[in-house]
């Protein structure tokens, strides 16, 4: 089993009226190579005659943004011309690469009647090879992601393959992803390949790591440390960072938890980003740039 690095909790940083938090990048790491930027967005009510979501049309390049709609409902649209609204347990996932413009905003029926909301977007970093291939968008609807069932655990896999599983999405990069719900009580065990990184946030709920927890104590440590009980739990809202010193991660639920997790392997390139934009240098940021003012991204 893999063992905790160390834990972050993710920070409030509302987007006006959306309730919003960021484990990462955080005071402490910038990435989980190649997983970039987090944003937990709500859980919220919105009133009816509401204004919706605030991210109308804005550029990428050089990455990928994977949407995740826990709960409500949203609208994507691209130059690109990609066009959907997904609903809830539903995933969207946008390759960015040489760049375009797209909108999340929330669709008409949301914005009259209102209704809960809970979104997380996670930032996926491409490698230099692939910052400039073709951009593409695929929206999934819950019942298009592949799921199974298993002692009172679900897993929801959207890419990679596990357990004679595959998801729906194909990566550039071979990450792969899913979302974890467990009853309370119920325990998995996790896939996490050496030489791998892994995503592991909770996003409701509260998991204890089993035969995991901190690496063991040095032979000449203190008995106290020796004896230490358990890892503390890992509750929701936090992002867990693990060692690369095993090949799977278990878990078990203390409250109903759900799980954002995935795993993917490392670039270690440099990474310059600049707003929107994620490239290996600031020349290539300063292009970017260029390349938007110039319409290149399309209309």
């Amino acid at each position: 089993m893999r063992t905790i690095r160390k834990q972050y909790p993710a920070l409030r940083d509302d987007i006006g009226e959306l309730h919003t938090w960021r484990p990462l990048p955080n005071d402490e790491i910038q990435q989980i190579d190649p997983f970039l930027f987090l944003n937990h967005h709500g859980p919220q009510v919105y009133p009816p005659r509401n204004r919706g979501l605030p991210f109308g049309p804005h550029p990428h390049r050089g990455f990928e943004t994977v949407t995740f709609i826990v709960e409500g409902s949203l609208t994507h649209r691209d130059t690109g011309g990609h066009e959907s609204v997904i609903e809830t347990g539903g995933v969207q996932w946008m390759t960015a690469g040489r760049g375009l413009e797209h909108e999340e905003v929330s669709p008409p029926e949301f914005l009259e009647r209102g209704g809960p909301l809970e979104i997380l977007q996670l930032w996926i970093n491409l490698p230099a090879r692939l910052k400039f291939t073709e951009p593409r968008y695929v929206g999934l609807q819950k019942d298009q992601i592949a799921s199974f069932e298993n002692g009172g655990v679900t897993v929801n896999l959207i890419s990679g393959d596990w357990s004679g599983h595959r998801g729906p999405i194909e990566s550039l990069t071979d990450v792969h992803m899913m979302t974890v719900a467990l009853d309370a009580g119920s325990r998995i065990v996790l896939p996490a390949p050496p030489g791998r990184n892994v995503f592991f946030y909770v996003v409701r709920g509260k998991l204890t790591p089993g035969n995991a927890g901190l690496p063991p104590a040095a032979d000449d440590a203190p008995a106290p440390q020796k004896t230490a009980g358990k890892m503390p739990a890992l509750p929701g809202f936090h992002l867990v960072d693990w060692n690369d010193d095993g090949d799977e991660i278990e878990v078990e639920a203390m409250d109903d938890s759900l799980l954002l997790f995935g795993h993917a392997k490392p670039y270690g390139e440099p990474v310059v980003a600049h707003g929107p934009f994620v490239m290996n240098t600031r020349e290539e940021i300063v292009q970017a740039i260029r390349d938007y003012q110039m319409g290149k991204f399309g209309a």
